[in-house]
Order: C-alpha cells, then structure tokens, then sequence
C-alpha cells in the first residue's frame, strides 16, 4: 500500500534556565531508550531549548535531519516562550508531553516540576494560536511517554496527508444526491486541494489509455485476484483501461500535492458510453490506499482518506442502507450477541469494497442499474462490481461533512460486523452499533448527514477524533450510551 507519507518524528526537550538542563537531557534519553524498546522509530534533537536561540538551533537541527512530525518535552518545568514559538515555527504535527518526577528519594536536586511549566506552556499555545495534540494524560514516566507518542503516530500521519492531499473529483452528483454538496472552501480551510472535472474529462482520459502496453499485465493481476469469482474474463480488458486512465491521471496531475484520491460521477451516463460499471476498479484502488468515491462524493472519499491514514487498512464507502428483518435476525439469533434490534442495520453499496474486506466475493452486475438500464436483458453495460459479504469483526463508521453553510462537523461510531448472511446482492453486511437507533435519529438524521459513511476495518476513532481537533473541527458526534441523553431526545420517552 502507499499514497501515504512516511512520519519522521523527532523529540526535543526544553530546560528552564533555572532548573538543571542535565535533568531534562537525561529523562529525554530514557524516553528515546524506551521508545527503542517498543520499536519506535523516533530522531533525537540534541539541542536542549533554554531560549530563543535555542530555538532557531533547534528547528535548524529539525531541518537538517528531516523531521517532519515533533514531540516537544517537558523534561523540566520548560521555558514557556521559547516551547510555544517553537511549535509555532515548526511546519509540521505537534505533540506536547512533560516528565512526571520518578523517586520520593530526590525531589530537591531531582524535581523538575514540568507539571506546574505545562500550565504556562499551554497559555503561550494559545497565545500563538498553536494547535497541539496533548494527550489524555501527558505527564508520565519515560515508558508511559513512549506509549504516549506510539498513539501520536497515526495522528501525524493524517495530519502530514491532508496538507500534500489532492481530491480529483469528475463529473456533477446525480440527479437527487444533493446531500453530496461540495463547498470547497472548508477544504482549503484543513490545507486540502481539490481538481474538479466533468464526465467528458473522465472518459477522454479513459479512451486515452484504449491501447496502453500495461493492460494485459493488469488484466492478469484482476484475474488473479478475483480467481473463481471471474465472472466475466471479457469484461476485464476495459476495467483495466480504465484503472490505468484513472492512476496515469493521478500521477500526471498532483502538482504541488503528493498524495491523490478520487470522486467520480459512476451513473447513469457512465454505462452508456464506457460499458461497464467501475466498481471492481475502485474496489482495487481502494485497497492501494487510493479511495474512489461513487457519485461524486468529495467528502466521503475524504473520510475513506482520514481512516486510511490512521489505520493503515484500507477502507470502503457504504449507504446506510436498510434494517435487518425480524425474521433473518431470529434465523440467526445465535450470531446476534446480546445486540437489540434497533443497534444492527445492512450496510451496502454496489461492489466497490476492497477484496480484503469481504469473503465470498466475485464480480457480478448491478442489480438496480440493471433494472434501470438493462430491463429484460442479460447484463451487459452494467456489470463490473465487486459483491460479497464483509469480513465479519471490528468496525467503524465515519463521516466529515460540510453542512450548507460551509461548516464542517463530523461523527464517529465504533462497533462490528457480525457473521451474520445478509441475504442480498452487493458489498454488504450485518453492522452492530450500541444505541445505533437512536445515534441515528439524533446525530444523522438530526444533523441531516447523508447516506454515505466511510467504513473502517480497525478501531481507530480514538486517533481521528484527535485529528478532528487538530483540524478544528467543533462538532464531533459520537454514540451516546444507554444513560445518556441526546440534546433534542425526548426526556419522557421510557
């Protein structure tokens, strides 16, 4: 997998003029120890930040030795100015940490009081308008540190993405998906560019690519992969032009961004004049990290991205779709857990999950496109997908929106998929969320959120809410437990 920035995290420490530098050196050192015995990649900055010129040797030293990612430790009580400039001038992620003291046996010479300097560094933060993850607990000893920055790690990785990140998006929503709206704004506002083309763009690129040398090569990686779900071999030489159009344009047009996705229009024009449907091709970018949302779904590929990076796994875009009947839940009661009805619900969408993601799977046709386009014939222009059961475990749910008004909010769930037979067509599954019914009513429906969620394979949502806030985002919704009570819920329901 790639499409995704390496982090190069380097660890700084800061000394009070008044406070032993030795003290902040040494509990620095032994973070960097622990660090090495947990396999954490991290870059020791040996300047020791007393001043201001401690600080421009200290980002001079950063340069030098590549470091994009920076945990700035307290080791001691820390110079508030120089620390809070020096997460300033850094161009890159942040993180904030400080040193608990270790022994009752030397707290004269050996205390250094970093949890009193934390208080007046986080002043000087706001001060500069600094935004720096601070850990649920930041002070520690160095073995509780380097777990610390452990967790820092996939929240740098997001945040390095999202500044070199390009969306390539082709063709206008479909006709009734207003709920896909794409204020570009809100983009450019977390450092996100975006290349917007019409249909016409996508499938000159696509003919572009009609006699390409690298077709039958990937045509023998599809087959390959597909194995006996090879349902139409005939079909595979256009999805493998069409995957190259798709990477060569990519590559051809990043720019000043390293980093690229997609959101493509997918219907009704597309299986007229390609003739195929693209689901298996996005299926397979998806899983080299490179998500391509269905009709034109800006800020769900953006959500695929954001679980990507901090997951390392690839992700999928699913419809919120429909309940699971009574009767298919008592057939497989067993398979239930001690879920209620109103926690399960199908996700679904046409065949665009990675293969990782789902057992059972092969190419098929859509189904509905079928009924549209092809009514009373054998599929033809509307095959292509990729359908299957998802791979029963561990799951979330995740959408960054922007609202009409150009605001980004934002929601979170975790739960899982359960081995339960969905018994329909498409990428699909049996999701369990605790208290779904009612995080749907008060949270997607309430907050008028679209059908589309990004689906994560890994429990994350610790590491993306992080992210959330480094980006500035206010509104962050999540499921709310049994006991708790949504603004809007109404207190007298029992």
């Amino acid at each position: 997998m790639k499409n995704i920035p390496e982090v190069k995290l380097g660890i700084v420490a800061v000394s009070r003029d008044c406070f032993p530098i030795e003290l902040s050196r040494n509990r620095k050192n032994k973070v960097i120890e622990e660090c090495n015995k947990e396999g954490i990649p991290i870059i020791n900055v040996e300047t020791i930040i007393e001043n201001e010129n401690d600080t421009v040797k200290a980002l001079n030293e950063i340069k030098e030795k590549g470091i994009n990612a920076l945990v700035i430790y307290l080791g001691n009580f820390g110079p508030e100015g120089p620390t809070s400039l020096l997460a300033q001038k850094f161009d890159g992620p942040v993180m904030v940490c400080a040193a608990g003291e270790e022994t009752g046996k030397d707290l004269f010479n050996g205390r250094g009081d970093a949890y009193c300097g934390f208080l007046s560094l986080c002043y000087n933060l706001g001060l500069r308008n600094v935004k720096a993850y601070i850990p649920h607990y930041p002070v520690g000893l160095p073995s509780e540190i380097a777990e610390m920055i452990k967790d820092f790690i996939p929240i740098a990785r997001t945040i390095l993405a999202l500044k070199k990140l390009k969306i390539f998006s082709f063709g206008p929503r479909p006709q009734d998906f207003v709920t896909m709206h794409t204020p570009i704004k809100p983009l450019y506002d977390i450092g996100v560019s975006i290349m917007e083309n019409s249909e016409l763009d996508l499938y000159d690129v696509y003919r572009s690519a009609e006699n390409d040398p690298r077709i039958p090569e990937v045509m023998e990686d599809m087959a390959k992969e597909l194995g006996t779900g090879n349902k139409y071999p005939e079909l595979l030489r256009k999805l493998a032009q069409y995957e190259i159009a798709l990477i060569d344009f990519m590559e051809k047009n990043l720019g000043a961004s390293e980093f690229g996705i997609f959101a493509n229009k997918c219907w009704p024009a597309f299986e007229k004049y390609f003739g195929f449907v693209p689901c298996y091709v996005n299926s397979r970018l998806a899983t080299r990290g490179i998500p391509v949302a269905c009709e034109v779904d800006v800020y769900g590929t953006l959500s695929e991205y954001i679980i990507y990076t901090t997951s390392e796994m690839p992700a999928t875009l699913l419809d919120v779709n429909n309940t699971v009947p009574y009767d298919l839940m008592e057939e497989q009661k067993d398979k239930m857990k001690d879920y209620k009805p109103t926690d399960l619900f199908m996700g679904f969408h046409c065949g665009n999950t990675p293969s990782c993601c789902l057992v059972d799977y092969s190419m098929r046709y859509q189904l509905i496109m079928h009924r549209l386009m092809e009514p009373d014939k054998e599929p033809n222009i509307t095959r292509g997908t990729l359908e299957g059961r998802l791979r029963p475990g561990e799951m979330l749910i995740f959408r960054l929106h922007a609202t009409p008004d150009a605001r980004l909010i934002s929601y979170i769930a975790e739960g899982e998929i359960l081995d339960m037979d969905p018994k329909s067509f498409g990428s699909i599954g049996v999701f369990a969320i605790r208290e779904m019914g009612r995080f749907y009513r008060y949270v997607m429906l309430e907050k008028r959120f679209p059908h589309h969620t990004a689906v994560g394979f890994k429990h994350v949502a610790k590491y993306i809410y992080e992210v959330l806030k480094l980006l500035g985002i206010e509104e962050i919704y999540y499921n709310l437990g049994p006991n708790e009570r949504y603004p809007h819920e109404n207190p007298f329901l029992k």
